[in-house]
């Protein structure tokens, strides 16, 4: 099933990497000097705090013989 939207998105990815050579430096300094002209807010939030884990206990040894 193909989705129109991520058709759209993959084909600007492509059209945009093409355009800086595919350089990775060149692609994230232009996505980030395009963020900076935009002036959009930016959301940070705080991690969520993950409850710590209870260790399983240990399995008893198996006897050889």
């Amino acid at each position: 099933m193909e989705d129109p939207i991520v058709e759209e998105i993959r084909r600007f990815r492509e059209e945009h990497a093409a355009k800086f050579n595919y350089d990775l430096d060149a692609i994230v300094a232009d996505l980030q000097r395009s963020a900076a002209e935009r002036n959009w807010p930016r959301v940070s939030r705080s991690p969520k705090r993950v409850a710590p884990v209870q260790p399983a206990e240990p399995l008893p040894l198996a006897k050889a013989g």
